[in-house]
């Protein structure tokens, strides 16, 4: 998943989110993020960052995605305590394991009869991506590679988007070695949505409210 952007200083005029307002927040944003995982598994699709890698382990070893997802963040949160504080990690945490039991259970709530693959990826991209963007702009994340890479922007210069973008063709290389051209193809159609999604609408000088 796409990293979060740096929180900004604090400015005096800015209105704050209540508790309130970050629990409505992030809840609404872990119910989209795990809807559009749950059509993506269900096409047998894949995605970038941490969740991609999750979803490849997930298929490789029959595990669901739920369960790896939840153990490969665990070792991103110590750098996360470092890098953004213990307000954002325990927010992350909360989010992570509530979108991992989510992604289980979801599917047992309502069956999918049948759905477009072009389709499919331009929903998963969406959902998931407006999923993303309530999540940030509350103060969390999905964990992940997405810290790491900031972590590597601050202390070694080298620009977080680059790291994303290098971890996230190993995944789609990997993938194309062991998954069908067509849905690498797909899969890459819905990274590009949800990164967009992100990229256009996920910016400081245009939603400053934390």
């Amino acid at each position: 998943m796409p990293a979060p952007m740096p929180i900004p200083a604090y400015d005096p005029d800015v209105v704050e989110h209540s508790v309130l307002d970050d629990v409505q927040g992030l809840s609404t944003g872990i119910v989209m993020c795990s809807l559009g995982l749950v059509l993506l598994t269900y096409l047998g699709f894949m995605t970038g960052q941490t969740a991609g890698a999750a979803v490849i382990i997930s298929y490789l070893t029959g595990f669901s995605f739920g369960k790896v997802f939840f153990v490969i963040n665990l070792p991103f949160y110590w750098i996360a305590v470092k890098r953004m504080g213990w307000e954002f990690t325990l927010k992350s945490l909360g989010c992570v394991t509530a979108l991992s039991f989510c992604t289980d259970y979801m599917p047992l709530g309502f069956q999918i009869e049948h759905l477009n693959p072009l389709l499919g990826v331009f929903f998963f991209g969406t959902v998931t991506g407006i999923g993303l963007l309530a999540i940030f702009r509350h103060g969390g994340s999905l964990g992940g590679l997405g810290i790491v890479a900031l972590y590597i922007q601050d202390n070694f210069g080298f620009r977080a988007g680059y790291v994303q973008l290098m971890v996230d063709a190993v995944l789609f290389v990997i993938a194309a070695l062991i998954f069908p051209f067509t849905v690498v193809f797909y899969s890459l159609i819905g990274a590009v949505i949800l990164n967009g999604l992100i990229a256009f609408n996920h910016r400081r000088d245009r939603y400053i409210a934390r």
